[in-house]
This record gives structure tokens, C-alpha cells and sequence, in this order.
């Protein structure tokens, strides 16, 4: 009996070993369940961002065909494609009129986007502070600014005017003796840099300048033309006018001298005598309100873009400086150009009460 008693005090002992055991294993089973699932729901949240972009992008040219914010915004796509940073289709569309201001509005209608990327330069602070928009850069999405593009004062080839300094002096003598032409509206880019210039040349009368705008895409036919005696514009867009000699570049608004070949040979304002420069930056806009995973995708994309021997040859070739700015310095830069912009336009009596 007594035997008895100590077999079963043994077999007692075993069974509690044993579920001891068993608590043991499934306490550490259940401590491990939620690692597993933690890593589940990282893996699925790293999926996610990595899906972007998962169809065709809305690319816009706020302008007609050919001119500088088309260049550019075509010349981003092209790089991104060739070098695989993007793999999705970027078409360009052109969404001109208004200076810009047309595709403006247009963008207040798609805001949340996550496809709608726009390039925009000058004029989307201008066209707001001239009163041809309710709309700035602050109805939209700043990503980034990548170049920065000069003003050139080009007139064809069998004009009068052989320099910068000839077409001042014949304004200071009568104001309405040269017509000026540029694609932006009245107050916008063209217009305003070329009364900057024409102001530190010691022209008076600025009001006075006849200014004609062209923003159907027919600039450089009219100066071509003789319509016009001068157009005032983006170095890049008659660069290849300028190269094929159609048309003569009295001056651009760099502090140095950009480009290559022909663009290398035009000479600054400053190099006669107009202590001045004009700097024509460009950057690219989302809709507003644009999502936080398309921003990031695109701030981290743009940057790489721009480390590309691809896109430094195609700034090369445009005479494009490298003025590439992320999204929260851009924003700061807006904001202190703005304010710029807004004194030269009071002073010059074309700001928006």
C-alpha cells in the first residue's frame, strides 16, 4: 500500500511537470503572435508606398507648344523615362491662357490629386499680384524648383537697334518708339522683366512702353514678322532661333554668361553698362492638397532626377543653371519672392489694389 502511495505521489509530480510545460509553451506561442503580426502590418504599409505611382501622370505645360514652361516640363518627363526613375506614362498636355492663370483655376478643380503635376515659373506670383488671377502659388502644391532660365531681348536680324543700350537710349527719348512684344500677359514675366532692366538703364515714363502681349504661342512669328521691334522672352525659347541666326540676342538678364556655342556669345546687361540681372526660375507644382505619399514620392524623385549626368546635359544644352530647391525651401522662397515682386509692380503702378 505503501508502494502504492509513492506511485501516485510520482505520477502526480510528472503530470504537474508536465503542465507546467505545456503553460510555458503556449504563454511563449502567445508572446510570439504579435511580432508576427507587427511584421505582417509593416510589410503591408511598406507595400503601399511602393505602389505609387500605379497609373499614367497628368503633366501640364501651362502654356502653348514650344515655349519654356513646354520645354520643361517635356524635358522632365523625357529624363525621368530615360534614366527609369519613373516607369509609369507622363503625357504633357497644354493648358495655356491667362498667363498661366487659365490652368490655375483648372487645378483648384482637381485638388487631391496625387496625378497632376504643373510647371510653373514667375508668373504665378505675378498674375495673382496684377489681379489677373484670384490664384497663387498658395492655391497649389509646391515640390520643388529645378532650373533657373534667363531673360534674353532678342530682335531680327536686319534691325535697327545693334545693342541693349541702343533700343534704352531711343525709349528715353520717346517711350512709345519701340513696341515691345513678349508672350506673358501685361504685368506678368516678359513684361516685368523687361521694365526692370529698362528702369536701372534710367528709362523714365515705364507706364508709357508699349507692350504688346502674345500669349497665343505667336511671339516669336511676330517679331519675325517685323510686327514688333523687340520681343522679350526666355533665353530657351529662342535658342534655336538665335543659333540659325533668324534672330540677333541684344542682351540677357544672367549675371554672367550661360550656355554654349551662340547663347554663350550674348552678352549680359551688365556687361553693358545696366547693373541688373533677371533670374526666370522654374519649378514644378502639385494640385492642392495633393497627398503626403505622392509629395514625398515626388520630392525624393525630382532630387535623384537632378543628379543625373542625363539631366545636367539637358540643363547644359538649355543653358539652364542648376537652381534645384525641395519643397520646404522652395516655400520659402515663394513667399520672399512675392513680396519682391509685389514692390517692383507697385513701383511700376501695375499692382492689384
Amino acid at each position: 500500500m505503501k508502494l502504492n502511495k509513492k506511485l501516485i505521489s510520482s505520477m502526480l509530480s510528472v503530470a504537474l511537470i508536465g503542465a507546467l510545460a505545456l503553460s510555458g509553451c503556449a504563454s511563449q506561442s502567445s508572446s510570439s503572435e504579435p511580432a508576427a503580426s507587427s511584421s505582417s502590418t509593416s510589410s503591408s504599409s511598406s507595400s503601399e508606398s511602393t505602389d505609387y505611382p500605379k497609373s499614367a501622370m497628368e503633366f501640364i505645360a501651362p502654356s502653348g507648344a514650344g515655349g519654356g514652361w513646354d520645354l520643361t516640363i517635356r524635358t522632365v518627363a523625357k529624363v525621368l523615362q530615360d534614366t527609369s526613375l519613373v516607369n509609369v506614362p507622363m503625357p504633357v498636355t497644354n493648358n495655356s491662357g491667362g498667363g498661366g492663370g487659365v490652368n490655375l483655376a483648372y487645378m483648384q478643380t482637381q485638388e487631391g490629386s496625387d496625378k497632376l503635376i504643373s510647371v510653373y515659373s514667375p508668373p504665378i506670383l505675378l498674375i495673382n499680384l496684377n489681379g489677373s488671377s484670384e490664384y497663387s502659388y498658395k492655391e497649389t502644391t509646391p515640390i520643388a524648383r529645378l532650373i533657373t532660365d534667363y531673360g534674353a531681348f532678342v530682335v531680327p536680324k536686319d534691325s535697327p537697334y545693334k545693342s541693349i543700350a541702343d533700343v534704352m537710349d531711343a525709349l528715353k527719348k520717346d517711350p512709345k518708339s519701340v513696341k515691345i512684344g513678349g508672350g506673358s500677359s501685361a504685368g506678368s514675366m516678359d513684361h516685368i522683366q523687361f521694365l526692370i532692366v529698362a528702369k536701372a538703364a534710367g528709362v523714365t515714363d515705364l507706364k508709357e512702353i508699349d507692350y504688346i502681349s502674345f500669349q497665343d504661342g505667336t511671339a516669336t512669328a511676330q517679331i519675325l514678322g517685323g510686327h514688333v521691334d523687340l520681343l522679350t522672352t526666355g533665353l530657351g525659347d529662342v535658342q534655336s532661333l538665335i543659333e540659325s541666326g533668324d534672330l540677333i540676342a541684344l542682351a540677357q538678364t544672367a549675371s554672367d554668361r550661360v550656355g554654349e556655342g551662340a547663347l554663350a556669345e550674348i552678352p549680359t546687361c551688365k556687361e553693358q553698362g545696366i547693373d541688373v540681372t533677371f533670374e526666370n526660375w522654374r519649378g514644378l507644382f502639385g494640385a492642392p492638397g495633393m497627398p503626403d505619399y505622392a509629395v514625398d514620392f515626388w520630392r525624393d524623385t525630382l532630387k535623384k532626377m537632378t543628379e543625373t549626368d542625363e539631366w545636367n546635359a539637358e540643363r547644359t544644352k538649355h543653358g539652364w543653371a542648376d537652381a534645384y530647391m525641395d519643397k520646404e525651401d522652395f516655400e520659402s522662397f515663394l513667399a520672399e519672392k512675392n513680396e519682391e515682386y509685389k514692390g517692383i509692380l507697385a513701383e511700376i503702378g501695375l499692382l492689384a489694389e
